[in-house]
């Protein structure tokens, strides 16, 4: 169907993105898979080309476009491929890491960070989960005492993306001992920080490429200039924007969806059984129909948030929406793909194996499937204040 929320200018980027996509980055994938992580040259690579921090201003060596359609395409066109972990890394830079910095740090801050952050020299990480806290943010324990001009910061983070790579890691750390969420602040806590290390990349059952790690803190001194937001602000500032994070995560679940059925119609036309493509038998026809339908009703509702997002109307409620649904229709739809490929979809020589591994955890970060019907119930006046 065609999608009238884009326009020339979305077009292009997705014509040269794809392009970038297919020279420098499908040919190596597997092979990132196989290392467990993407090199960090790959990610500063983009940022040379142009294709991180399109929100960042001009003055910082941005592009000043203030437009979550660009990051959609960036994020579509890597998902539709199934490059899940590569687009994961970028949509951490630009989409839910990036506005921290363009919103929350004063102009010295913004200064020095955000050149480096558009190059691509500074990778992005938001390190919030703890052993043992799961979707419960208020229960974070990693510390941070002030001292001076410097905070102490102890604790442990898990689940972090880019958690190898990144450079410039946003920490939810407790600044107060009243264990309230008023006690709560960000700090960004840089790489080569005394005290700070990086655990062991952790084994997961998909996005293998992705970077996913344990930090550790023990006594780092984190200068207060590195405070973003203000003390005490932190659960705040980290609930406004999981609005755009999960909205991001809903357009990388549609375009997994769509990059699945579309290898998987190829791959019904070419399988032959019985004497014919196993796409021409009827309960093939049913299912592959079922998906596509599946795949434009998530679209079209998707795209409604991407406008509401680039015009600043999105509402937590739509967004978690957004996320509940798609990622669970990204899971119909893949398992549907898998099945029509028969024993052979089992097989990881085959990339909808991968792409199965892959799309599972869409439904636990940015939020569970069950978290977001919470959001969305409260919203109808079910309960409390929206999460």
């Amino acid at each position: 169907m065609k999608r009238p929320i884009f326009n020339s200018d979305h077009d292009d980027l997705r014509d040269s993105f794809g392009r970038y996509l297919d020279a420098e980055v499908v040919p190596h994938y597997e092979r990132w898979e196989r290392d467990r992580r993407i090199p960090r040259e790959v990610l500063r690579r983009a940022g040379e080309l142009g294709f991180l921090g399109f929100g960042v201003p001009e003055a910082f060596g941005g592009a000043g476009v203030d437009d979550f359609r660009f990051n959609a395409v960036i994020n579509e066109e890597a998902a539709r491929r199934g490059l899940a972990a590569f687009a994961l890394a970028v949509t951490m830079q630009n989409d839910v890491a990036l506005p921290y910095f363009t919103e929350l740090c004063d102009e010295q801050q913004q200064a020095r960070w955000l050149p480096g952050i558009v190059a691509g020299q500074w990778i992005l990480g938001i390190a919030m989960s703890e052993p043992g806290t799961g979707s419960d943010l208020q229960g974070i324990q990693t510390s941070a005492v002030r001292d001076g001009e410097h905070y102490i910061v102890n604790g442990s983070k898990t689940f972090i993306t880019n958690g190898l790579n990144a450079e410039l890691i946003i920490t939810a750390v407790r600044t107060g001992g009243n264990a309230r969420r008023s006690d709560i602040s960000l700090l960004v806590v840089e790489a080569d920080m005394p005290g700070f290390t990086r655990g062991r990349n952790l084994e997961k059952l998909g996005q293998h490429a992705q970077d996913t790690a344990e930090l550790f803190f023990d006594d780092v001194r984190v200068p207060a200039a590195n405070l973003i937001g203000a003390e005490g602000e932190g659960f705040r500032h980290l609930t406004r924007n999981l609005a755009q994070e999960r909205l991001s995560i809903a357009i990388g679940a549609v375009a997994a969806a769509r990059g699945a059925l579309e290898r998987t119609l190829g791959y019904a036309l070419e399988r032959t059984a019985f004497g014919r493509p196993i796409g021409t038998f009827q309960n093939s026809r049913f299912e592959l129909a079922k998906a596509r339908t599946e795949v434009e009703v998530a679209q079209a509702f998707v795209d409604s948030c991407l406008l509401a997002a680039a015009e600043g109307a999105l509402t937590a409620a739509e967004a978690a929406m957004a996320k509940y649904w798609c990622t669970e229709s990204q899971g119909r739809v893949i398992d549907t793909c898998l099945q029509l490929h028969g024993g052979y979809g089992y097989m990881l020589e085959y990339q909808i194996a991968r792409d199965y591994a892959d799309a599972r955890v869409s439904r636990i970060y940015g939020g569970t499937s069950e978290i977001m019907k919470e959001v969305i119930g409260r919203a109808m006046g079910l309960g409390e204040k929206t999460l």
